[in-house]
């Protein structure tokens, strides 16, 4: 008889964890109820000097205690690169959101250039997070390359409804990082194939074919993505890309940087962040990697992850690395050990 006890209970303690383990996955999975569902997909009604848009989002889990907003590069490109967090972070039970800024290819694009200033975007960011219900309890900004830059200022600006910020891939002057393009990286390129592109160039002939035949094997190969065969997620956001915004914001191309963000510079700035960040950089990246160290030791309170394999997209290219260093620090700050 006391073996068919313990038996009994044995039985109904695995049971009662399956259930739990069911309806912990019921609730991560379950949102927009009462409504229609859309596999998390909601279009942001956004606010503009210039009249009101809308941007795509992607919600995936449900996580009260973390909220991470995905800010993709560009300017302009997509989401669709980003892509790679959603095995990773749904493992982890995180709620997070993919996200295409005004103007990339799955909201809504206006025409009105005033609207491609970073003050602007990082209002738009501001919106959406409202609209996602995050708060200082709970929100964390990834964002990468470009999106760093305006992971940066809206920190500057609105910190006090952050919980955490990571910055991937991107130095906090872009002066700098055009002189570590011009002084480091044009250096290890061989003299004639620097010299065609910088003939190019001279001519502002970057519709010529022949640009990007240069620079993508002997820089994007390098330093943008290192891998054999680029992921389908970064193939269909560099089809996607707004050129137009892109070559208004960045320049012509990855390699150094011109445009409205030219002179863009916060390095100076970077002590007034006092929330967890975390700075990531990578060893082949566009970005000098000591500079992204040196501004993990700027804020007050940042860590500094490195992947030794990575480049621009140290999250495909270095991807162990890069994701379990972004997950230890977001359970860290969750659990308030940073």
């Amino acid at each position: 008889m006391r073996y068919i006890l313990i038996f009994a209970f044995l039985l109904l303690t695995v049971s009662c964890k399956k259930e739990n383990q069911s309806n912990e996955l019921t609730n991560y999975f379950t949102y927009d109820q009462g409504e229609v569902e859309a596999a998390g997909i909601k279009m942001i009604p956004i606010k503009t000097p210039v009249g009101e848009f809308k941007v795509w989002t992607k919600r995936f889990g449900n996580n009260p205690k973390i909220k991470i907003l995905l800010l993709h590069g560009g300017p302009a490109m997509t989401h669709e690169y980003m892509e790679c967090f959603e095995t990773f972070f749904q493992r982890e039970g995180f709620e997070f959101y993919e996200y295409d800024q005004l103007g990339s290819y799955y909201s809504d694009q206006p025409k009105d250039s005033s609207l491609w200033t970073t003050e602007r975007f990082v209002e738009e960011v501001e919106q959406v997070r409202k609209a996602i219900n995050a708060d200082k309890n709970n929100f964390y900004v990834l964002g990468n390359s470009w999106g760093g830059i305006l992971a940066m200022e809206y920190a500057l600006k609105y910190q006090q409804n952050m919980k955490g910020l990571l910055v991937a891939n991107m130095m906090a002057s872009a002066p700098e990082y055009g002189k570590y393009a011009n002084e480091v990286l044009a250096k290890q390129m061989k003299p004639e194939i620097l010299a065609e592109i910088r003939a190019l160039e001279a001519k502002k002939d970057f519709n010529n074919p022949r640009y990007m035949e240069l620079l993508l094997p002997n820089f994007y190969k390098e330093h943008l993505c290192r891998l054999k065969e680029w992921p389908d997620g970064f193939n269909r956001a560099a089809k996607h890309v707004n050129g137009e915004i892109y070559t208004l914001m960045q320049g012509p191309s990855e390699f150094g940087i011109s445009g409205r963000l030219a002179n863009w510079d916060i390095k100076n700035r970077l002590h007034e962040i006092t929330i967890p960040t975390l700075m990531i950089g990578a060893k082949y990246d566009t970005m000098d990697p000591k500079a992204m160290e040196e501004q993990s030791k700027l804020v007050k309170n940042g860590q500094y992850l490195y992947c030794p394999n990575g480049s621009h997209l140290a999250m495909w290219d270095d991807q162990k690395i890069f994701m379990n260093g972004v997950i230890k620090f977001i359970n860290g700050v969750n659990n308030n050990k940073i």
